[in-house]
């Protein structure tokens, strides 16, 4: 969320990030809004200011015995209770649509984040590893998993539908080691890893800017609660209307979790395997630190290095690209996607992703700490994917398949694999 006074005041920029997203916001039904709500507040304030001021005058009558004054003062208040219920009712609505209206503004785009509509317009900023050469021909994921009889998607699909999938032996082993492997690389950096809560309250999502646009993605429950798409939002929401420390440096978080969503629009778009499916598990990066866009700048290097070394401990070949602006959430004020080759798909497939928000996420949540010199400022929030399965598991078994059926297990992940250096071959 932006301050509704520089919105007022840069009018133009909000409706380039606007355009550039390609996000629909109704500026100025929110600038005319927001004028009536105020001259509203204003006539209700001086309302409620003469009705205490009355009111207090009608109690010093009453003391004085002096009740014709007292009885023309309980009329006048008598008018102006009416009139306040009308004002208060209708500055209600005022104040509920301007929070409608305020939740369609976008997030600014970073000078750095390039221009374009899809994510054909992304642009290639690093490439790291070298494509595997096979003597023999190379099976997909789906193909290894069958034969080596560690991923069975049509009992998902039986028990579950559609993009639904069940993981055995090895490859349950995979999906969790990877898991581990970043929770301990986090944990060694400094972070808090945490267990957090999976169904969330709509507040929530709201408040970390997943909500309103995203509601189609995401799984309701009864009683106002949703299924996560990610563990960003519960992280974020942790500190919501806190005022935290920030005096010893930025506050970093993590979570491992379960994940859950609708993939609404996607009907047709990779469909066999585990690139697509309704729930997987991430092991999510999330900062908290002050609002200085140079240490923002910095933090998204950092955790984005967290997920690049993951990749290295994994052994894979990956690159990373600046989201064009058009590819970009309208949270987002820039953002990297990390992208690891796939040789199934014969190109990179997006793995990771890291974000930094500004003080985006913080406004809506009251997400503020205090500065050296006491005033109480807006936070700057980030995230990053460190890693995502069983996702992450295509390039695994893709890359580090062997002539002999069998797949090489990087060293990073054999403490985590009951000291395998390799999954046999059938």
């Amino acid at each position: 969320m932006l301050d509704i006074k520089w919105i007022r005041n840069h009018q133009d920029q909000v409706r380039e990030a606007a355009l550039q997203k390609g996000v629909e916001c109704p500026l100025e039904e929110l600038l005319e809004v927001e004028e009536k709500k105020r001259q509203l507040q204003h006539r209700v304030d001086q309302l409620r200011a003469e009705r205490n001021r009355s009111t207090a005058k009608i109690a010093k009558y009453m003391a004085e015995k002096n009740r014709p004054e007292a009885e023309e003062l309980k009329e006048q208040v008598r008018s102006w209770n009416i009139s306040l219920a009308v004002d208060e009712e209708e500055l209600g609505k005022y104040e509920e649509r301007f929070k409608e209206l305020m939740l369609t503004v976008p997030n600014l785009v970073s000078p750095q984040t390039p221009f374009g509509a899809t994510d054909q317009d992304n642009v290639v900023v690093k490439v790291v590893g070298e494509l595997p050469t096979f003597t023999f021909e190379p099976r997909d994921h789906m193909q290894i998993g069958e034969d080596l009889d560690i991923i069975d998607v049509p009992r998902g699909v039986k028990v579950a539908g559609s993009r639904n999938y069940y993981l055995k032996g090895m490859g349950l082993y995979l999906h969790r080691a990877v898991q581990q492997l970043a929770i301990d690389l986090l944990t060694d950096r400094g972070f808090t890893v945490m267990d957090v809560p999976l169904m969330v309250r709509e507040d929530t999502l709201v408040n970390a800017a997943f909500f309103p646009a995203g509601k189609d993605q995401t799984y309701e429950l009864d009683e106002n609660k949703w299924l996560v798409g990610t563990s960003e939002g519960p992280l974020i929401s942790y500190f919501a209307n806190e005022t935290v420390d920030l005096s010893h440096g930025p506050i970093q978080l993590a979570a491992a979790s379960n994940c859950f969503r609708k993939e609404a629009g996607s009907a047709g778009r990779d469909v066999r395997g585990l690139y697509r499916v309704h729930q997987f598990a991430k092991v999510e990066q999330v900062i908290v630190c002050e609002d200085d866009p140079a240490l923002a700048d910095q933090m998204l290097d950092q955790i984005t290095r967290n997920a690049e070394d993951i990749l290295d401990l994994l052994e894979l070949p990956y690159r990373i690209v600046a989201v064009c602006a058009g590819d970009m959430g309208a949270k987002n004020y820039k953002q990297y996607d990390i992208e690891t080759w796939m040789p199934s798909r014969n190109a990179y497939g997006e793995t990771h992703s890291s974000s930094s928000l500004l003080d985006f996420q913080a406004r809506r949540s009251g997400l503020r700490y205090r500065d050296e010199n006491g005033e109480l400022r807006y936070c700057y929030t980030l995230n990053n994917t460190a890693v995502a399965t069983p996702r992450i598991l295509i390039p695994l078994l893709e890359n580090h398949q062997q002539a002999d059926g069998s797949i090489y297990i990087p060293a990073a992940l054999r403490p985590y694999m009951r000291g395998l250096a390799a999954i046999p071959g059938n």
